[in-house]
């Protein structure tokens, strides 16, 4: 048998040597398990340096024209917009120099120079002939616009959306149609069911014995929410709906709303459907403003010309503007009045409340025809 040759061990390294035997000889081979025992690193403390900081470095010269450059293009874009704005291009300034009102057969039109305004449905816009404010009222919000492109903007026309959206209900009626009706009864009958004049908070609870703090206190939202809906609530089922029953649809701390009768609901659908053209429209704005119907329904009675019987001779008390606005942020100014206003936020919210309820006013009330 011949020797196996053996192979050198590293200096560093065992060896294990491994024979077998086959029929052709012997085959020999070897495995070296290392043993070299790993270095540690060298930890190197934190290299702290001494003297001033580095200087700033340089914008290029490349990056400074591409800032200026965008600087301009953002300027020009600025101005083109403030003159869209403004109407400082000769091409959006307003093709008319004066706005006037002119009473025809039909009733009264307001016409910009020359040409009679016209509606979205290229319609002349009328205003009846009982209604010279809603006129006059239409006519400056076109001599307040200095071009025509604002003419586009519905919040700086809102007397004539207003009085457009009237009119269009009135040509529906004309022509035996009833979508526009259908629409608006679908979309404040709802309201009902959620009107803030009928979610009352819970009544305040008693001070607990021995709580002798003297201090002049506030009257509680409970007090406020019922002093507020009770007269028009009994307005409502004495004057406009005699007869039907009004329930608070959260009560206390209930948080299940209750529904109305459905005798209630019928009634009061009813008289919907069948609210002249003008009413109709106010009514719209009013719940949307508001987000509640009776607040709105109160104060279309009171003003509507159409409607005056309804309201009667004997109530002696004005439902106006202030008091529909309040009755419909009664909630919100509570807790302003205790925790204070967010500029910008609240101040506006109830400035535009009020026009709004104001435009409703202006399209319903009207002088009576002899």
């Amino acid at each position: 048998m011949k020797r196996l040759a053996q192979l050198p061990l590293p200096r560093s390294s065992a060896a294990i040597r491994c024979c077998s035997r086959s029929r052709t000889g012997p085959i020999a081979f070897q495995s070296f398990l290392h043993t070299t025992i790993p270095k540690p690193a060298t930890v190197i403390g934190n290299i702290t340096a001494t003297g001033p900081p580095p200087t700033a470095p340089l914008p290029s010269a490349e990056y400074v024209e591409s800032r200026i450059s965008r600087r301009r293009k953002q300027a020009e874009l600025l101005k083109k917009a403030q003159d869209l704005k403004s109407g400082g291009s000769a091409k959006q300034k307003r093709f008319w120099k004066d706005v006037v009102v002119k009473r025809v057969d039909d009733g009264l039109q307001i016409h910009l120079d020359k040409r009679p305004l016209r509606r979205p449905t290229k319609e002349i816009l009328i205003v009846p002939h009982n209604k010279p404010h809603l006129a006059s009222a239409i006519a400056l919000e076109w001599d307040l616009l200095v071009s025509a492109q604002q003419a586009l903007k519905h919040h700086l026309i809102p007397m004539t959306s207003l009085v457009s959206r009237a009119l269009d209900i009135a040509d529906e009626d004309a022509a035996g149609r009833t979508e526009i009706r259908q629409s608006i009864i679908t979309t404040v009958m709802p309201y009902l069911e959620t009107d803030s004049l009928l979610c009352w908070a819970p009544e305040p609870s008693p001070d607990p014995p021995g709580y002798d703090v003297h201090v002049s206190r506030t009257e509680s939202l409970r007090s406020i929410q019922e002093r507020t809906a009770m007269p028009i609530i009994t307005f409502l089922t004495e004057r406009v709906w005699p007869g039907i029953k009004i329930v608070p649809v959260l009560d206390g701390n209930s948080i299940v709303p209750k529904s109305q009768p459905q005798m209630s609901n019928d009634i009061i659908k009813g008289w919907i459907s069948g609210l002249p053209a003008f009413e109709l429209a106010g009514l719209e704005r009013g719940v949307l403003a508001g987000k509640g119907l009776l607040g709105a329904v109160r104060l279309l009675v009171e003003w509507s010309s159409e409607l005056a019987h309804v309201k009667g001779e004997g109530t002696k008390e004005k439902f106006g503007v202030e008091e529909a606005a309040q009755a419909a942020s009664l909630e919100v100014d509570w807790q302003t009045r205790m925790w204070g206003a967010v500029e910008d936020t609240h101040d506006v919210d109830r400035e535009d409340i009020r026009r709004q309820l104001g435009s409703i006013v202006l399209l319903v009330s009207g002088q009576r025809e002899r």
